[in-house]
């Protein structure tokens, strides 16, 4: 059954990611920073799924639940009361924030606590396609771990047994702040290095992003359960970066092992299908990157000859335009921006954005209007004569 992964973009949940990754294979995981956002993300997941003919599976990891998204919970039992027998799409509920319980009590949904553990508490949907699950003492990380019957599909490697449960260990100290944890100083090292490249090496969105982000912190995981302190932790995650980049560059025919990590990973970034949507005009556009990485893969690409133009939207809704024709100024123009001819910035007409499609949604019909559409794009102005 296909697994689909929504969890939330910090050290626990990776870390749920990464205790997923190990014990099944997700089709997709989707990394939510916001809150506020889940509930137009999992939107979107009811929408696909409606329209999907086989059962899957969505899992939920570190996402406090808040109304959109209990409204969802009851959405997706509708849906499945309408699917036929057999074809159920199975939904699990994997949190620990004290707040959802707040929010499901207040939405009528009373919890009934696990009689072998009652910290563990247990929401009914009347489905049994779905599973609601809160402990607020433990991270979602212990979570994942401790409720993988729920999604695995087989063992995680033996190799690695020792060192997914010291990452869970770590991460259960520094997310639930137990300062007198022995790990808790080892969580918050683990904390910094996810911090320090989670965003810059591999961004969210490229199929390598979270095979590069679990193996950083399994590699760390593993210094730590040999010895390391977090002194010797920071000094080390340089040279676990390089041997994660080695690997991940190691076919590619323009790698440059003499530049930096960044630099290197920049070249495979900037041929990326999955992180730049092309719009009607050639514009390449890009959603959330870290502004030095899309300074370094923008510049690739228009040096390629891939674009003349790209933008990066970040999720606060500011707009970076780069260019080489000195388009980017007339680009920014059009949401109450400015700067250079070349390099200049602006704002989201909605103030934010939540994804791609959602970026790509608000900046085509001011960037692009139809008639601009049409005449720039020979096919559009087929379809449009045709029409």
């Amino acid at each position: 059954m296909p697994l689909t992964q929504i969890t939330h973009h910090d050290l626990d949940g990776y870390g749920a990611s990464t205790i997923v990754a190990s014990f099944a294979e997700p089709d997709r995981v989707v990394h939510v920073p916001r809150y506020g956002d889940v509930g137009p993300v999992v939107d979107g997941e009811l929408k696909r799924l409606g329209r999907t003919a086989a059962g899957e599976t969505l899992l939920l990891t570190d996402l406090g639940l808040e109304e959109p998204t209990i409204a969802f919970l009851r959405r997706f039992a509708a849906m499945n009361r309408r699917r036929a027998p057999g074809d159920s799409h199975r939904l699990v509920v994997l949190d620990h924030h004290a707040s959802s319980v707040d929010q499901l009590r207040r939405q009528g949904l009373e919890p009934r606590a696990e009689p072998d553990r009652p910290t563990l508490l247990r929401f009914d949907l009347n489905d049994p396609a779905i599973t609601v699950l809160i402990d607020e003492t433990s991270s979602a990380t212990r979570m994942a771990h401790e409720h993988r019957a729920l999604f695995a599909n087989g063992e995680a490697e033996p190799a690695r047994a020792a060192d997914l449960t010291l990452l869970v260990a770590a991460v259960d100290a520094l997310d639930l702040w137990r300062k007198d944890d022995p790990l808790f100083a080892s969580g918050l090292a683990l904390d910094e290095a996810f911090w320090d490249n989670v965003a810059t090496l591999v961004p969210a969105g490229h199929p390598a992003h979270d095979r590069v982000v679990s193996r950083l912190l399994l590699e760390a995981s593993a210094a730590i359960r040999a010895g390391a302190s977090p002194a010797a932790l920071e000094r080390l995650v340089p040279e676990i970066r390089v041997r994660i980049v080695d690997d991940l560059m190691r076919d590619q025919p323009d790698d440059d092992p003499s530049l930096t990590t960044r630099m290197r990973v920049a070249r495979l970034l900037a041929r990326s299908d999955a992180l730049f949507q092309a719009l009607a005009d050639g514009t390449l556009l890009s959603f959330g990157l870290d502004p030095g990485t899309f300074q370094r893969v923008s510049d690739l690409i228009m040096a390629s000859g891939r674009a003349s133009r790209v933008v990066n939207v970040q999720r606060t809704g500011t707009l970076s335009f780069r260019s080489n024709n000195g388009t980017a100024l007339a680009g920014a123009r059009l949401f109450r921006g400015g700067g250079h001819q070349d390099a200049a910035g602006g704002k989201l007409p909605n103030g934010s954005a939540f994804s791609l499609a959602d970026a790509v949604a608000q900046i085509e019909p001011t960037l692009n209007p139809p008639a601009t559409a049409i005449e720039n794009n020979p096919f559009a102005a087929l379809r449009h004569w045709k029409g």
